[in-house]
């Protein structure tokens, strides 16, 4: 059984995602300990938190996946695993067709590769999602343009603030998430960018590639004075920026014309700055240019759901045949068991004739291969051909007394 556990951006706030994130890392590690989960993936971005598990040993009534958390969704086989394919198409992103979670969920596979609880079947399954991700956005426009966070939060700067030529903007975070808004600021005539970062080589190489000035975080008392847009996405598990610390280096006149806009998750920025003037938005106020984005797409939207409703299918044979595999596996291991007992018995009672231990061998090998490949290339047809219960029949058949 695959399931999936999962909190994102389509229920819940930011401040509910970063609540509701602990009750599901509860009822992970319940699943895990309980019924000793080995094969999982998990996934974690600024507007989501999702496992993939894979088990056989767990059933829709358990215990373990009973929560009152009306945020948490719990789906199982197919619909997780469609879920996974549209999310991997960037159908499931806030901005539809952004290219960023295609990455985040190869480091996810990788990752949980490196940490050997990535098994046989959710290996095939991301690796058909990585797939799926890739056909969508070769065969379809759902990725043309400005499609991302970054991007977002730039336009939502400019909503606000108006035109950014000739401003002070300064970059928190220059991680993944902020070279994204550095590349949308790139076209931006910007009379000043900072980058501030706690690795300070990292805040360099991204500064250069926007002729800026690179600072470490405990050095924004630099810049903040002079910042007219301040745009945060560090990986920071605690704020950054609070009110006392923009009172120290801002006059009051001037907070209330700075633009922030927080898209890090946890958040980077403290709500009580709003209370000295400052204009504070944060991922849910991405929705609105998220809105604008869906509806230019929903053309797209419709191709990239018939390419995952193709590739689901293919999926579903694949997994057929892998179950198929294992089972004859397991009959070709009870067939040679077989074998070697019979030959054993017949040797012994032929010991006196020389060679006859190596000939029944031989011969009763043989005849095993021949009944097994037949068998098993039928068996391997009718699967392929039939419906679940063609396997079901197939454990009942051959299971062991």
């Amino acid at each position: 059984m695959i399931i999936n556990l999962r909190v994102d951006h389509k229920l819940a706030s930011i401040e509910t995602m970063e609540k509701t994130a602990k009750d599901l890392e509860v009822i992970f590690h319940n699943l895990k300990e309980e019924l000793d989960v080995q094969e999982y993936i998990e996934i974690s971005t600024c507007n989501r938190v999702e496992y993939y598990i894979n088990t056989d040993i767990v059933s829709y009534e358990n215990d373990c996946l009973k929560t009152d958390n009306e945020n948490i969704i719990i789906h199982y086989d197919d619909i997780a695993i469609i879920h996974l394919f549209r999310m991997a198409s960037g159908l499931e992103s806030m901005i539809i067709g952004e290219d960023q979670i295609l990455g985040q969920i190869k480091s996810a596979k990788k990752r949980s590769i490196g940490e050997n609880h990535c098994g046989k079947v959710l290996d095939a399954l991301f690796t058909k999602a990585i797939h799926v991700g890739q056909v969508v956005r070769q065969r379809t426009n759902i990725n043309r343009g400005s499609v991302s966070i970054g991007s977002a939060a730039v336009d939502l700067a400019e909503e606000n603030i108006g035109n950014l030529e000739g401003k002070h903007v300064l970059v928190i975070g220059a991680g993944k998430m902020g070279k994204l808004v550095a590349k949308a600021l790139a076209e931006k005539n910007l009379k000043a960018i900072f980058v501030a970062n706690r690795t300070y080589y990292r805040a360099v190489r991204l500064a250069e590639e926007l002729n800026g000035k690179a600072i470490l975080l405990d050095e924004l008392s630099q810049c903040l004075p002079t910042a007219d847009v301040i745009i945060s996405a560090t990986g920071a598990p605690h704020t950054i920026l609070n009110k006392e610390r923009i009172e120290n280096f801002i006059d009051t006149k001037k907070s209330s014309s700075i633009i922030m806009i927080d898209i890090a998750n946890p958040r980077d920025i403290d709500e009580d700055v709003e209370n000295i003037g400052v204009k504070l938005f944060n991922i849910d106020d991405l929705r609105g240019i998220a809105y604008k984005n869906k509806e230019l797409r929903e053309n797209e939207v419709k191709e990239a759901e018939k390419i995952i409703d193709s590739e689901f299918t293919l999926l579903k044979n694949s997994f057929k045949l892998m179950e198929v595999e294992d089972i004859l596996a397991d009959i070709r291991l009870s067939m040679e068991n077989i074998r070697t007992k019979e030959a054993l018995k017949a040797s012994s009672k032929l010991s006196d004739i020389e060679g006859s231990a190596k000939i029944i061998d031989n011969m009763s090998r043989s005849i095993v291969n021949k009944i097994f490949h037949d068998m098993s290339s039928n068996i391997k047809k009718v699967a392929e051909e039939e419906n679940h219960d063609v396997i079901e029949t197939l454990k009942c058949i051959f299971k062991e007394n």
